[in-house]
């Protein structure tokens, strides 16, 4: 029987079990749907036809468990960029920097943006960002310091910058 045959055949339980933990039954044929897909694209997966349920259960679980974290990162992202742009213009600031600084964070890759979020705007610890991501606290410091890095390159590569301030007279 084939890898595909065998998922066929467990579709009910993984549905089942995707509805567990997920709650929403559209989300949870997402989840088989992505769990299967993923599955079916393994370079390596179990030899023995009873090791493919846990497999795919944690396959699944851990689809999830992304799908929580990018969830929870996105509202807070979204949350804090409602504050910044209710709050953002009561302090003295530069609106020109503020928005290079924005585009340069804009233009960054997803892991790079996730990290300085983490940390820098929000204000987490190593470890708790470690956490957050499910890395060591070391890994959180090593990508911290390459996004900043990327970021730093970002704002170099602009090529807009301020016009000189004429003198009143």
């Amino acid at each position: 029987m084939t890898i595909h045959d065998q998922l066929v055949r467990l579709r009910p339980q993984l549905v089942g079990f995707a509805r567990a933990i997920c709650g929403n039954p559209e989300a949870a044929d997402d989840l088989v749907q992505d769990a299967i897909e993923r599955a079916l694209k393994a370079g390596s997966r179990p030899l023995e036809p009873s090791d493919l349920v846990p497999w795919m259960f944690r396959i699944i679980r851990n689809l999830h468990v992304d799908e929580l974290r990018r969830t929870r990162v996105r509202a807070e992202y979204a949350d804090h960029q409602k504050r910044l742009s209710v709050e953002g213009y009561d302090r003295e600031s530069d609106p020109l920097q503020d928005l290079l600084v924005r585009q340069a964070f804009e233009a960054l890759s997803p892991p790079h943006r996730e990290v300085i979020f983490l940390v820098d705007i929000m204000g987490m610890r190593y470890l708790e960002a470690g956490k957050v991501l499910g890395v060591a606290e070391g890994t959180i410091m090593s990508r911290l310091s390459r996004a900043r890095q990327a970021m730093i390159g970002q704002l170099n590569q602009s090529n807009v910058s301020p016009l000189p301030r004429r003198k009143r007279k």
